[in-house]
């Protein structure tokens, strides 16, 4: 049987003393959870260890811990597995000819530590979730009988319904970290549970709010972190764009932001040049497109704001002064290409929204290849 090395972070904030690192060796089964090994040495070692823990079926969410510097589910995560995270991120490495394992366990991110493992989910989490109206608001009047809602809708919102809150996305949400009033992904993915639902009556007004906050669904970096640490793929990130597009292009909602013109500015030039001006896209993104947007008064003010970093792109070499003042642009057969994929994409009468979770469907609809669970529900554009 392999033998494994936690390293558990301690800390007691009553204590006064800093936090620290202990070690315990357990002999376990490599397909055996990380929970399982913990709960063992606070049986047979130290009962002192904090952590949080119920169900151990990846269902409650309670077990959450970094393992090896990625969040995830304590009882849903198998030694060998957490070990193998550990590969080259730095921790020392068993001595020659001892067969150890090492797993660093330690509290989640952006959220303040109790003790040991567990930290204090009311103080971020839950109050970032009650930020978003985490419930239906019903539409007038309330039909006699219950209403009956679309399979497509229902699909629509499965994905973010899936969501355990465990706090593993907001843990290592990277924009959190840098701006820590970001509404965060776990609240803005159980925020489209409720704009996704027709039975909704506030979807204009929740679209409105969360384009308004400066700490709302613009303030996300598009990091990915969120995607990768989900044990229950609701995918925030991209429940936050499906957010933005709703928002901006269904609802035409301008945002105080420049979030949705800074997307617009962003997908005009790639079809307009084959790639990114950034030259272009501060001016277009707070003065529109036009020639006399270039010198509105805020694409003006936000030029100014920028130059030193221009300038000093420029004396050392990074940019040209012709590139920072006219972007670049490809060859014309190229520009081609990529208009003819623009012109495959606005040909749709529909936007369609790819969910990569479940079709709801027992066996795959027709058209779908069978043991796919990618399903793809059409809007309006």
């Amino acid at each position: 049987m392999p033998e494994y090395t936690l390293k558990i972070r301690r800390y007691d904030p009553q204590s006064g003393q800093a936090a620290h690192w202990e070690e315990h060796t357990v002999d376990m089964g490599a397909k055996q959870s990380v929970l399982d090994a913990i709960l063992q040495i606070k049986d047979d070692e130290d009962g002192s260890i904090g952590i949080r823990c119920s169900c151990q079926q990846a269902i409650c969410g309670s077990c959450g811990v970094r393992m090896n510097g990625k969040p995830g589910l304590a009882c849903n995560t198998h030694l060998d597995e957490a070990a193998e995270r550990g590969h080259g991120t730095g921790w020392n490495p068993p001595e020659e000819g001892q067969p150890r394992e090492v797993i660093a366990v330690e509290p989640m991110g952006n959220m303040p530590v109790i003790r040991d493992l567990i930290v204090d989910m009311d103080a971020v989490h839950w109050k970032k979730i009650q930020r978003v109206t985490p419930w239906l608001v019903n539409k007038e009047p309330i039909p006699e009988r219950e209403y009956i809602v679309p399979h497509e809708n229902m699909v629509d919102v499965t994905q973010t319904m899936a969501c355990i809150q465990c706090g593993a996305c907001v843990s290592d949400c990277l924009s959190m970290e840098v701006d820590p009033g970001f509404i965060g992904p776990a609240a803005l993915a159980k925020a489209y549970r409720f704009v996704g639902d027709p039975r909704d009556a506030e979807h204009h007004e929740r679209l409105y709010d969360l384009s308004e906050d400066p700490h709302g669904i613009y303030d996300c970096t598009h990091c990915f972190n969120c995607i990768d640490a989900c044990p229950k793929g609701v995918d925030p990130m991209s429940q936050i764009m499906r957010l933005r597009r709703r928002a901006g292009t269904d609802e035409h909602i301008t945002d105080p932001n420049n979030g949705h013109r800074h997307e617009e500015a962003f997908t005009t030039l790639v079809r307009q040049y084959g790639l990114l001006n950034e030259a272009e896209l501060l001016p277009r993104s707070y003065g529109g497109d036009s020639w006399f947007g270039k010198f509105h008064p805020r694409a003006a003010r936000e030029l100014l704001s920028s130059l030193p970093a221009i300038t000093k792109s420029v004396v050392r070499g990074k940019v040209t002064p012709k590139l920072a003042l006219l972007g670049h642009k490809l060859p014309k057969d190229d520009l081609a290409g990529v208009d003819k994929i623009y012109n495959e994409v606005d040909g749709h009468d529909q936007r369609v929204e790819l969910n990569l979770y479940v079709t709801g469907y027992e066996d795959a609809p027709e058209g779908q290849p069978e043991g796919t669970s990618a399903t793809e529900t059409e809007e309006p554009r």
